[in-house]
Formats: C-alpha cells, structure tokens, sequence
C-alpha cells in the first residue's frame, strides 16, 4: 500500500478524525501552522490582559483546584504548575495502553491548539514535536471519573512531559527524563494555566473511545462477511436480504447492512438442502447487523462532536473580551455513547459465537463433522476455539454494566454528578479487543468447513475471502495450538484486504 503525506502528518488546522489517532501510534508529523499559531498566541495575550486585572477571577490561574477554589492559588507561575500536577499523582493500576496514551495527547493538542485555553504557543509546539518521535508518557489506567476532565491521568502524561515520572520510548519504559533526552525532545516548561489545561480535558476518554469505535466498525463490517460466507459454504438461501422484505422492515440500518450483504453474496447458488427458514443467527442477521449499524452511527456523532470540540475549563475568547467558567470539561456525550458501544459489542459478540456453533454442531451445518475435526475422536478441530468464544462472550456480559448511570459525587461535592465515561470507554476498549478475536474464530472455523468438507462458496467475493483465510492458515488437520491462528484469521478478514 502507497503511504500518502496524509497517512502521517496531522494538520491542526484542520478537523481531526478517529483515522488521525490510529496513526498515532507510530512517529506522526504534526503540523502546527501559521493559522495556529496566531490564533494560540491571541489566546495567550488576552489571558496576559486578564491576569493583569486583579478585579477579574481566573479559576486556576490565580485560585486553588476544585474545591479548593475559594482559596488563593500559589503566587509564582511555576509553582503554580507544580500546585496543579502534584495533588492529582494518584493514579493506580497498569499503565494504559500506548496507542490510547498517544491518541489522548494528539485529542489534547488539537484542542489546545483551537486558541481558546490561553496556552503558551510552546505548548502545542512541544506536543507537537513529541508525536515526530515513539515517545509515550506511562499513564495509569486508575483514577478519572470523566470530570473536569480526566485529571489523573492526565496528570502523569504532563509530568512525563516535563521529565518526571516514567515514559516509553521505542516500547520500553524508562524514566522520563531519559526518554525524552533519547528522543532528542526537551522538557516541557509550563505555568499553572499551561498546566490545567493540559488535564481539564477529557482527552483519554474521547481517544479511548474512538479506538474501540474504529475497532467495533471494522468488526462490524467483517461479521457481516462472514455471516455471508456462512451462508454460501452451507448453501442456505440468502433470500432473507430480499430488498423488499427488508425495505419493510423500516430501518436505514437494516436496509445498508442488506446491502452489503445482498453484494457480498452476488451469484451464490442454494444447495436445496437447508431447512425452509434458517435459525435466526442466520435468517435475523440484517435486522440485528442493521440494528447495530443505526446505533454505530449514533456514536460516530459523539466521537466526531468531541474530536472537533474544546474540552477545557475556563475558555477565553479575546473577541467578546470573554473569560467562560463552565462544565465543557464534562465527558457525559461520551460516556452513553461508550455504554452504547459496550451493548453493540456484546450483541456481535453473541452473533458471532452462535454462528460459530451452529458451524461445528453436526445437527445444524448440514452433516459436517462435529467440531469440524478432520477424523472425529482421533482430532478435535475447533472444539478448544470454541471453548474460548465462549470465554469471550462471558467476559463481555461481565463487562456491559452500564457505566454512565453510576455516578458518585466526590471533591467535596463540587463534583456532585460524574459520567464515568473515562471507565466507560476503556471498557468498550477492552471488549472491542474480544469481538476481534470472536470474529477471527468465526473466521477460522469458516476456513475449516470448506477442508472438512463444506462447499467451495458459489459467490464470487465469498470465495475471494476464503482462498485469502486458505493462503494465510493452514487446515486444522491435524490439531495444533490455534490461538495465533484466530489472531490471523481476525486480521484478515478485518482489514478487509483480499
């Protein structure tokens, strides 16, 4: 694949997408232009003008944090920095993931760089210049609740960006003035205004969430493939994705899902030997696969609305001589929409494990072997993969407890109400993972059918799929560990490249 300038530089200047912060995970330039830096720079002179006025309050900047607000603040701007960073290392836990740990700073940078923070220009230059580099802060994953930003670990990601705490570089965890004296980067020098707004965002959140949403649609869309390869290795009648049938049905989810699918299976032939109306993890799949796709795009909304949002508190708006003290640090859009992605995640999950049952029970594939063991008893097939899809789907109903609706008041009651997106979304990150693997099982075991005896798909993308699992695994004959095969399998049919 040809990489285009696009596929590694970020321009600030423009609106960043969840592609943006999958990318980030590898060196990224980062385009600070000189839109931007005028616009960081008004920002910065207006919070000048406004400091200077002692009539005129600054939360953060000349008080305490939270509810320490009634309280003056430290008088030397870099103290103040040190006032605001050091209360909030209290995070616990293992370090976040690195590709959420980069995409939560590339979401902070854009944000500060839209000027209404009043940061120094050196800021989003310093942050800038991290992302050309494989450094990543060691972030725990312990401590946010989704308010007032994600404070805690957002905290450690600025601490290892002025040389304190831990950061990896190239993968491996080192202190953080190491790391970044290896990367050739320089301290970040911040005052406490510099500070805050680094950690009153919901970035972590936000980032967390986009990834599980890249992840989940990516899933989605091969589910939908492989219920068609299902379909065409057994010989059912794909009639189910009649347009009128399912223009009846009356939901655009369902009706794209179809679509897709009626493409996918494009010159399949029925066998003739399948019941008149398939179970419903085949004959029901557009309606749930729609039904999915409607609620996948409610959360494409709320991604797209935080990734072009300033979360941050207060705002300056040198325009309208404005200083906003406000809640626009507040994850609550996020942490529904990551519940949302949980329950989709789960129904998926489900769709997928049942197929793959379906698949292996003699009784139900058309009198292929039981667990597709190619010489039942001496082989077992996919009878250990089947055993961890139903690990898989176990662990996300554990996981699928709304989050959004536990909220605890904390900080004396200043924050009274809390949305919990930041659990929300590391969760829906986490499930989002198992639905890979469910999908890559499924997968695996589609690739199986066809050795032990299943049809050659009569469809001609169908078949495409196949030979592009058949090229990358082998058949299950005779029984080997399957753990890295799943993964391949996932990652074939996921990336849709064949």
């Amino acid at each position: 694949m040809t990489t285009t300038a696009s596929d590694t530089s970020v321009d600030l200047g423009s609106p960043l997408t969840p592609a943006h912060l999958l990318r980030a995970t590898a060196p990224l330039d980062v385009l600070v232009g000189t839109d931007v830096r005028d616009r960081v720079d008004r920002g910065r002179a207006y919070l000048r003008t406004v400091l200077a006025d002692d009539e005129r309050p600054v939360y953060g900047a000349k008080t305490g944090f939270g509810a320490l607000v009634g309280f003056a603040g430290r008088s030397s701007e870099a103290d103040q920095c040190d006032n605001t960073l050091a209360h909030l290392g209290a995070g616990q836990g293992p370090d976040l993931p690195q590709d959420i740990a980069r995409a939560a700073l590339l979401v902070r940078t854009w944000s500060l760089a839209q000027g209404l923070s009043g940061v120094s220009a050196h800021v989003v230059s310093g942050l800038s210049a991290m992302f050309a580099t494989t450094f990543v802060p060691a972030v725990p994953r312990y401590g946010s609740v989704g308010a007032s930003g994600d404070l805690i670990p957002l905290a450690y990601a600025a601490q290892a960006l002025r040389g304190r705490g831990h950061a990896y570089l190239d993968g491996v965890r080192l202190p953080a003035a190491e790391a970044l004296a290896s990367a050739g980067l320089s301290a970040l020098q911040l005052d406490g205004r510099d500070a805050l707004a680094l950690v009153n965002g919901t970035s972590v959140t936000t980032a967390a969430l986009a990834l599980a949403q890249s992840s989940v649609r990516s899933s989605h869309r091969a589910l939908a493939d492989l219920t068609c390869l299902l379909v065409d290795v057994l010989g059912a009648d794909p009639g189910f994705t009649d347009p009128r049938l399912i223009s009846a049905f009356g939901h655009t989810g369902a009706v794209t899902v179809a679509s897709w699918m009626r493409s996918m299976l494009d010159g399949t032939t029925p066998t003739g030997l399948r019941a008149l109306q398939e179970p419903y993890s085949i004959r029901c799949s557009p309606q749930l696969l729609g039904a999915a796709e409607d609620a996948l795009r409610y959360v494409d909304g709320i991604v797209a609305a935080d990734l072009g949002g300033v979360s941050d508190n207060p705002l300056f708006f040198p325009g309208d001589d404005l200083v906003a003290h406000g809640g626009n640090f507040f994850g609550q859009p996020a942490a529904f929409a990551a519940d949302v992605l949980a329950m989709v995640t789960a129904s998926l999950g489900n769709l997928a494990e049942r197929q793959l049952d379906l698949l292996v029970d003699p009784a139900r594939n058309t009198g292929l072997p039981p667990m597709l063991a190619a010489g039942p008893g001496q082989q077992h097939g996919l009878q250990g993969v089947q055993l961890a899809t139903t690990a898989f789907i176990a662990e996300i109903r554990r996981g699928v407890l709304p989050a959004s609706t536990q909220s605890l008041p904390t900080n004396l009651h200043n924050q009274d109400v809390v949305p919990f997106g930041t659990q929300a979304a590391l969760r829906a990150y986490d499930l989002a993972e198992l639905l890979r693997l469910l999908c890559g099982s499924l997968a695996l075991g589609l690739r199986q059918a066809v050795h032990v005896g299943g049809r050659r798909p009569t469809a001609r993308r169908c078949a495409a799929l196949l030979d592009a699992l058949a090229v990358a695994i082998e058949p299950v004959d005779p029984d080997r560990p399957l753990d890295e095969d799943v993964r391949v399998a996932a990652e074939v049919v996921i990336t849709g490249e064949w």
